[in-house]
């Protein structure tokens, strides 16, 4: 899976709820990404996981690529930057 976060929709199944954890557990250590959604259900004797990953990060730049926005007191602020 790229960084570019195209394709964000995850499949997971094994015999067991313990090794299903196990597994995702796994992924997201190895990926270093966080899950945001997911689904378990039984398909034979599979357990079975439907998951979403996080979006990726946004970074907000202007036309000319120069950052135009950042954390100011944990809040974001956007900068007016003049006529386009």
């Amino acid at each position: 899976m790229s960084d570019d976060n195209s394709q964000n929709l995850l499949y997971f199944e094994a015999a067991s709820m313990r090794t299903l954890y196990d597994t995702m557990e796994t992924w997201q250590q190895e990926k270093q990404k966080r899950l945001l959604s997911l689904n378990v259900h039984r398909d034979g004797d599979l357990y079975c996981c439907i998951a979403l990953t996080n979006p990726t990060e946004v970074v907000i730049v202007d036309r000319a690529g120069s950052d135009s926005a950042g954390l100011y007191q944990g809040k974001l602020v956007v900068w007016n930057l003049g006529p386009r």
